[in-house]
Formats: C-alpha cells, sequence, structure tokens
C-alpha cells in the first residue's frame, strides 16, 4: 500500500471473524480503511513493526475511525510517532507524527487480541526497536523490514546498523523450523528454509 508499497496485514482467526489486528499501516491509510469497511471488520489492535513513515502513517487515521483500537510498539522506537526526523516523514514532504502508543513492547511479551497470540521477537539493526511478531502455532512470522526474500532491511537511515539486523536475523529468525512462513513488510512471502539457502546477505 501506498507509494513505498508497504505490506500492511490484517490478521483474523478465520474468514468468518469480524474482530482481526492489523500490523503495520502503510504510507496510505485509504485502501486498508476500505477494506475493513468492505469486509466489515474491527480492529482490535494495530502492532508497529517499526517506527517509519511507511508503516505507521494511518495510526491517527485509524484510531478516529475505531476508537477502542490499542497501539502496539516497541519500547525503542515509541518515541519515532512523535518524532518526524526520526521517523522519515521529513523526507516525504509529510512531516507526520502521531499520538503515543498505548503499549510498549519488549522482547518476548505475547500480543493477545482478537483470539490471535504473537511473540515478539525483537530484531533491532534496521530500527533500535524493530520487532517480529512470531505466531508458533501456525508456523508464521511477521518481520517488517528486518528480513526481506532474498534481502535484509536498509541500515543506511538513521540509527541503523548492518552488523546488528545481521546477527538478529542469524539469532532470532535463522533458528525457527525452515517450513516457517515469513511475511515481510515489503515484496513476496518466503520461508525460513528459502533465506537460509538463496539470501546473498546471510
Amino acid at each position: 500500500m501506498g507509494e513505498f508499497e508497504t505490506n500492511c496485514y490484517v490478521v483474523r482467526t478465520d474468514g468468518s471473524t469480524a474482530d482481526c489486528l492489523l500490523i503495520d499501516t502503510g504510507l496510505e491509510v485509504t485502501g486498508l480503511l476500505d477494506f475493513l469497511r468492505r469486509n466489515k471488520l474491527n480492529p482490535a489492535a494495530l502492532i508497529l513493526t517499526h517506527g517509519h513513515i511507511d508503516h505507521i502513517a494511518g495510526v491517527d487515521e485509524l484510531r478516529r475511525r475505531f476508537p477502542d483500537i490499542k497501539i502496539y510498539i516497541h519500547k525503542l522506537d515509541a518515541e519515532l510517532l512523535s518524532d518526524a526526523v526520526g521517523n522519515l516523514s521529513f523526507m516525504t514532504g509529510l512531516s507526520m507524527t502521531a499520538d503515543p502508543a498505548d503499549v510498549g513492547l519488549e522482547e518476548g511479551d505475547v500480543i493477545d487480541q482478537a483470539g490471535i497470540k504473537l511473540k515478539v521477537v525483537h530484531t533491532p539493526g534496521h530500527t533500535p526497536g524493530g520487532i517480529c511478531l512470531y505466531a508458533k502455532q501456525d508456523g508464521v512470522i511477521f518481520v517488517g523490514d528486518t528480513l526481506f526474500a532474498g534481502s535484509v532491511g536498509r541500515t543506511d537511515f538513521p540509527t541503523g546498523n548492518t552488523r546488528q539486523l545481521i546477527q538478529s536475523i542469524k539469532d532470532k529468525l535463522l533458528i525457527l523450523p525452515a517450513e516457517t512462513k515469513v511475511y515481510p513488510g515489503h515484496g513476496p512471502e518466503t520461508t525460513i528454509a528459502a533465506e537460509k539457502s538463496n539470501n546473498p546477505f546471510l
């Protein structure tokens, strides 16, 4: 969604359930709002994988449309919601900020919303508070901009750290079962096995 083609995920227990949770919002939130309205979905929570503009831009609009929604972000990225330089929105000409998140996350936290449980895996490197969200029972992990199909997250932005990012991926992600499905913040889905075998950055 949006100019940066961010993957926004709407997650629910099955196709008949109205309650859902959201992972990231994209730079442009209109398409996400339209999807929720068309499918009569009620988002209980929005989980931000990190604090860059192309993943947080819809926070305040989602709050306006869904006053009960809970916003989650890792504690180390929480300040990016109110920092137009840190969240890179100044680079887009938007200079966007948002109200603080409701919940500051840490490694090992379990988010339990809309009948779904996701474990927080802290993977710093793209940003200090970058996280992945692991559903062990379903063999699925949402990785934000930590890992992509055949690539890894950028580290040339302020607070990026290449060594830390690669270490995060090797220590936290590549140890998962090979068949684990990987859903990144941009681009197509992949698997842990595919990235261990083919990713040139690893």
